[in-house]
């Protein structure tokens, strides 16, 4: 848990937030369930947000070191379904969206981000999740991704160097007094990217370089009169006010050798939906509309979904 603000620094009271700024790790499993309909699970799940923080603490007493951490989000329908009103102010399914390159919908209904320095934990967790709730939910999407060398995605380029740390991070990711009632909450947009690496891997160096807008061994990001229009790290930047508004992503790699499934599943935090949703919309329909980002000429998302996280002290008084 992370205590975050206060009404002097932050213009919000201070509150704890679940572990949504925690530092990266070298495993996680991203696990997308739904609701059974008629299944009476709303009870199951109700127990469970309770229960959630002493059963990350359990699992993780097993290794000390091992800096095991559960984020729990729940999509739009889900919230209906499970806390009626009030809801979260910018709450909503995740919007497909249709450009030069799609941005597929596949809205689930809760969202566990297990983190940990080995996948041990992580597994052991998300089954100790997934037997507490039992028959009330269905697994839609279950991805376990890793560290790749030194924080790489499988295209070869460093992943989240421009994330934001610290106070930033909180800034950054933590609702505020924007939305008073649901303080210390965030939104968190996730996506499945699966690569082409074979098309990617036949390109030179330079073309891949243009198209991420960073030198691939040094990561060093390119001047901004050299970067190409197009560039992912040109249309992924986006602000508000002379303002460069941030995320905090925590992408991870994975990828099946036998299936030759190979991918980067993308998980993004917010104050605010809008902020990922339009670095979306800039990457899939272009800025302007046509200049997309050549990213997903190599990369498509197979999911999306959009969830509210709630403070921890609003989690376990669920």
């Amino acid at each position: 848990m992370l205590e975050v603000g206060n009404e002097e620094e932050m213009g919000m009271p201070t509150v704890m937030a679940q572990p949504v700024v925690a530092g990266l790790t070298r495993a996680a499993i991203f696990l997308v369930v739904t609701l059974k309909p008629d299944s009476g699970g709303e009870t199951a799940v109700k127990a469970l947000c309770g229960d959630l923080a002493s059963l990350t603490r359990a699992v993780g007493f097993r290794d000390l070191a091992g800096s095991l951490s559960c984020v729990m989000g729940f999509g739009s329908d889900a919230w209906d379904r499970l806390f009626g009103q009030p809801r979260p102010a910018a709450l909503h399914p995740f919007r497909e969206i249709e450009g030069t390159r799609r941005a597929v919908s596949t809205q689930g209904d809760l969202l566990f981000h297990i983190r940990a320095a080995s996948l041990d934990l992580c597994f052991e967790l998300a089954t100790q999740i997934l037997s507490r709730l039992g028959d009330a939910v269905a697994a839609t999407d279950e991805v376990h991704g890793f560290k790749y060398y030194d924080q790489r995605d499988l295209l070869g380029f460093v992943d989240g160097t421009e994330n934001p740390v610290d106070q930033d991070a909180i800034h950054a990711a933590i609702v505020g007094d924007e939305d008073p009632a649901f303080a210390g909450g965030s939104y968190v947009i996730v996506q499945k990217y699966l690569h082409d690496l074979k098309a990617w891997n036949a390109l030179p160096v330079e073309t891949q370089e243009a198209i991420v807008g960073r030198r691939k061994l040094s990561d060093i990001e390119f001047a901004d009169a050299d970067k190409a229009p197009y560039a992912h790290n040109v249309l992924t930047s986006i602000e508000e006010n002379g303002e460069e508004l941030k995320i905090v992503r925590d992408n991870m790699p994975f990828g099946e050798v036998g299936k030759g499934e190979f991918g980067t599943y993308f998980i993004g935090y917010a104050r605010s939906p809008e902020r990922i949703e339009t670095m979306l919309t800039n990457m899939f329909v272009g800025r302007p509309p046509g200049n997309y980002d050549r990213l997903l000429d190599f990369s498509r998302a197979v999911t999306g979904s959009l969830f509210f996280v709630p403070s921890a002290s609003m989690l376990e008084r669920s």
